[in-house]
């Protein structure tokens, strides 16, 4: 358990966890309310951009005759082990950057 609380007054590792555990809509959520954790807001806007992008990607794999269906399925294992992956990292207090990703929130966080 992290001992430093987020804005929110949840424990910092419980609001970054949230941000992935309800995807995209946590982190939209979490960027509204946070004012002061560094690391809930890199992980708000991680699971904004990562979520938001697989969200458009599988939307239009639909639109792909043929592979779309093999597509959007991989898409949606993908996602959930991405989904599992974040959790586990946020959960144990850890700054796990995902490829691009994160290399974005992070550049966004400097701006914020």
């Amino acid at each position: 358990m992290s001992p430093f609380k987020s804005s929110t007054g949840l424990p910092e590792n419980i609001a970054a966890c949230v941000c992935y555990f309800f995807p995209f809509i946590g982190g939209i959520v979490f960027l509204a309310l946070e004012k002061r954790s560094r690391f809930v807001l890199f992980h708000a806007l991680q699971s904004l951009i990562t979520f938001g992008l697989l969200m458009i990607i599988h939307v239009m794999s639909g639109f792909i005759p043929l592979l779309g269906a093999l597509i959007g399925a991989i898409l949606s294992l993908c996602s959930f082990a991405i989904w599992l992956l974040m959790i586990y990292h946020t959960l144990g207090g850890r700054w796990y950057k995902l490829p691009w990703a994160g290399d974005l929130a992070e550049s966004q966080l400097r701006h914020l």
